[in-house]
């Protein structure tokens, strides 16, 4: 059961990192005048106030990820193509992110995965945290991934993983897709996942995850480290 939810989560990333480039540059998305499709008045109120962002320079985001810079300069035409402020705000992230798993409900975790690649917390993905944030999950090494997960898992951003925090990734992640695998999960998977999984992470008992204990215990489970593989070499 723990190995099943586990490997749910990585394939909930995997699954963006595949297809991140593909979806942000689709025609799908685009209103009658080529712009990101807006949801509500508040969405075009954000991309109107918003200052049009400059990413920073070709050499410094080849020296952040491992793009090459004919590859940088193509997802850049095509964020600006999409997203003309250089900016893509939570709302949008979540349609974007509900194409991937249409029968489920993305909408929660699309909002933890929004503020993993929100790096600044402004409310606003950059080009640069986008292609930051791929670059590692599609071509970073074990250690740098399992980083960036646990910038996921840790929701307040103050360096530790609560089990609650843990449990609301989990539902979340059963609310998109764990109702649709074969054999179904039950409604009370996440909760025993959490319980498992905790346990084994939480090696000092103080009712928190740090990054060396979660390194640690994901270092050694091999669903996970087999799961990870799975990132490599998309592009």
């Amino acid at each position: 059961m723990g190995g099943v939810m586990a490997t749910l989560s990585l394939e909930a990333r995997r699954r963006f990192s595949q297809r991140g480039r593909q979806i942000f540059f689709s025609d799908s998305r685009k209103g009658s005048d080529g712009r990101c499709r807006q949801t509500d008045s508040s969405d075009s109120d954000f991309e109107l106030e918003a200052v049009r962002h400059q990413p920073e320079g070709l050499d410094q985001l080849q020296a952040l990820t491992k793009f090459t810079k004919k590859e940088l300069q193509s997802l850049y035409r095509g964020f600006k193509n999409e997203c003309p402020s250089g900016l893509v705000n939570e709302e949008t992230f979540k349609l974007i992110y509900a194409q991937f798993f249409p029968q489920g409900d993305a909408t929660m975790y699309a909002h933890f995965l929004f503020n993993a690649f929100d790096m600044d917390q402004s409310g606003a993905i950059r080009f640069e945290d986008f292609v930051v944030g791929l670059s590692i999950l599609l071509r970073g090494t074990v250690h740098e991934k399992l980083n960036w997960a646990f910038n996921l898992y840790d929701i307040n951003k103050d360096g530790y993983i609560t089990k609650e925090e843990m449990l609301a990734i989990m539902k979340s992640i059963y609310d998109m897709m764990g109702r649709y695998t074969h054999p179904i999960l039950r409604e009370d998977a996440p909760i025993e996942h959490v319980e498992k999984f905790f346990q084994k992470m939480d090696r000092n008992r103080d009712g928190v995850v740090t990054i060396e204990e979660f390194l640690e215990t994901c270092q050694k489970d091999e669903n996970i480290m087999s799961s990870m593989q799975l990132f490599e070499n998309v592009i």
